[in-house]
This record gives structure tokens, C-alpha cells and sequence, in this order.
């Protein structure tokens, strides 16, 4: 079996940062101000079918709040939560966020790295928001220059750290062109497979999010898309399972044609979970295998108010029960 950290059976966010840098890093999610090409008509209108951008993220993260505000405020969230915690990632993740010129880009970055607290930045962005110049400047930025002081160093897990954590995240919720176009995302997986390439090319930690559970898509179809993740030089993932927002167009399409989702009972859906895992390239650190969202954004909760930490109890526990790990599938 593959030898990962923690004594997991699949690569863990956690787990890898310990191995990585000596602690845990957690993200506090900022929101920049930014927009989506897919919501200000430069690509489309009305944005992705199932999407309220405020379902996602945690009340601190408001854009009248600067960033150091905003950060401070994640700080004294997070300490209640992760007791250990002592040093943090700057998650731009409201929108698209690349989706501006790029000095403006790097204006924003900066300021996030220059809060003490701070070891890194992970963007949140679409693939068709990024160009040579835009990840141009971020490889500077994890290559150490441009840095907001001229002697940037933050002492973790023992040790100084000379350069920033980057990860640049895409949205690519689908690996087939089919769903994307039915989910009014406004690109194709080609654009997505493009952005990564050129991202990872430069050397910067390139994570993905992907969707299960979008209408059209059978659970097998779904399981037969980790070949093409793999085939991503992806550092980590996320997975999400379909959660029907109210006010969104999805929840009309689902009201109306249920028939075209695969709805996945917990139990299912652990055992779904595990069935890609070991398709999964064994080196893929997994950042969430299910998303939460607060519950007055749904009709319905069918989980019932299961937290992550404790589906990611329940997973260990059903890995266990199948003897089984990430890669075991495309493992020589």
C-alpha cells in the first residue's frame, strides 16, 4: 500500500501539509470582490445553474471587509475549531479569482501574504480566467519575488519557510462536455485540461473541484472520469456531491426532470467515494470528499446535519471494512 500520512488509507489535505511543512495550514476564505465572466455576460448570464456563491462560504468572508479584516476575523473563527492550528492559507475562493487585470492581481495577493499569520495564497478561479501573464505572475510570487517584504520568511513546523504556499484551484466540475454545456459553465473540458497544463508547467500546485451527482451522469460515468483526472497533473482534488440550492435554476431542472440525477443515500455514497479513490492516482492529495452547505440554502438535508469531520470518520472506518486505498486500482 501506498505510504501515506496519518495512518490514512487515502492522501489526505491534512496529512500531506504535516508530511509537507511539519503542521496543519488552514485555509481562511477571503472574498476579494471579484465576479464571474459567467455572470457579467463576458462568456454568459445567470452564472452556473447550480450555484449561490453565498451558499459556499462562511460569514467573516463578506466583500465590504478588507482582506486583513477579513483574515483576522478567519483567525479567531478557525481557533475555536482547530485548537492547533498556527499558521494559515489566504483562500481567495468567492468567484473567479483571476478575473482582473493582472496588477490588480498581484496588488491583492500581496496584501493577503503580507499578514503575519499567513504562509501562503490559494486561488480560486475558472479556466478560462487565467493567460500566460496572470500565472506568469503567480509562479513569481511562489518562486519567492515580488514578495511584499523584502525578507519574507514564516518560521513553520520548525523551520523557515523563504517562499509562500501557492495553489491555483479550478472549478471543473465535469470531465464531459455534455454536462458542462447543460450546466451553462461556459467552457470545455479542453479549456480546462489547457489551464492546468500551462499552470503546472510553471511548477505551481495545481488542485481541482469536481461535482458528482450533475444531471445527465451516471454513476458510472462518473467513476470512468477519474482516467482523465488522473491524466491531469493535478496535485490535489476535491470532490463534492450535487447539493440542489433553492433559487438556483438546478433546482427548477430537478423539480422537473429528477430522473436525469443520480441522488446518492450516505451509505452509497461513502461506497462511491471509495470505488474512485482506488481509481485515483495514489499521489492526488484529497482536500474534501463532500461539500456542506448551511441548511437554509436547502429543501432538504437528506445526510441530515452530518458534519465533514464526521463523513471523513465514516470513510476511514468504511475503507477499513473493504480492506482497500486510494490507487489500488492503477497501482502496479
Amino acid at each position: 500500500m501506498f505510504d501515506f500520512s496519518d495512518g490514512k488509507r487515502y492522501n489526505s489535505f491534512v496529512g500531506y501539509f504535516r508530511k509537507v511543512y511539519g503542521e496543519r495550514l488552514q485555509k481562511i476564505v477571503l472574498d476579494a470582490g471579484f465576479t464571474c465572466p459567467n455572470r457579467d455576460g463576458t462568456v454568459g448570464t445567470g452564472g452556473c445553474t447550480y450555484c449561490d456563491n453565498a451558499a459556499f462560504h462562511p460569514g467573516y468572508s463578506t466583500p465590504g471587509k478588507t482582506l486583513m479584516q477579513q483574515i483576522d476575523e478567519g483567525i479567531e473563527f478557525h481557533k475555536g475549531r482547530y485548537r492547533t492550528a498556527e499558521h494559515y492559507l489566504a483562500y481567495f475562493q468567492a468567484y473567479s479569482n483571476t478575473y482582473a487585470p493582472v496588477d490588480r492581481l498581484k496588488e491583492l495577493y500581496l496584501e493577503a501574504l503580507s499578514h503575519p499569520a499567513v504562509t501562503g495564497i490559494v486561488i480560486g478561479t475558472r479556466p478560462d480566467c487565467v493567460d500566460e501573464e496572470k500565472l506568469d505572475m503567480i509562479a513569481d510570487i511562489a518562486d519567492g519575488n515580488l514578495l511584499p517584504e523584502p525578507e519574507w520568511s514564516r518560521s513553520v513546523g520548525g523551520k523557515k519557510l523563504k517562499k509562500p504556499v501557492v495553489t491555483v484551484e479550478y472549478g471543473i466540475e465535469s470531465c464531459y462536455d455534455r454536462t458542462l454545456k447543460r450546466i451553462n459553465r461556459g467552457h470545455d473540458f479542453a479549456c480546462a485540461r489547457k489551464a492546468v497544463e500551462m499552470t503546472a508547467g510553471r511548477g505551481i500546485d495545481t488542485g481541482a473541484h469536481f461535482i458528482f451527482g450533475l444531471p445527465g451522469e451516471t454513476a458510472e460515468m462518473m467513476k470512468e472520469s477519474t482516467d482523465m483526472i488522473n491524466a491531469l497533473p493535478l496535485r490535489s482534488v476535491k470532490f463534492h456531491q450535487l447539493q440542489i440550492v433553492k433559487g438556483t435554476r438546478m433546482e427548477k431542472e430537478f423539480a422537473a426532470h429528477p430522473e436525469d440525477f443520480v441522488r446518492f443515500a450516505l451509505p452509497e455514497y461513502m461506497d462511491f467515494i471509495i470505488d474512485i479513490l482506488e481509481r485515483l492516482r495514489p499521489d492526488l492529495y484529497i482536500e474534501r470528499i463532500a461539500g456542506e452547505v448551511p441548511p437554509r440554502f436547502v429543501n432538504e438535508t437528506p445526510w441530515g446535519l452530518v458534519r465533514n469531520f464526521e463523513l471523513l470518520r465514516m470513510l476511514d472506518v468504511r475503507l477499513e471494512e473493504r480492506d482497500t486505498f486510494q490507487g489500488r486500482s492503477v497501482m502496479p
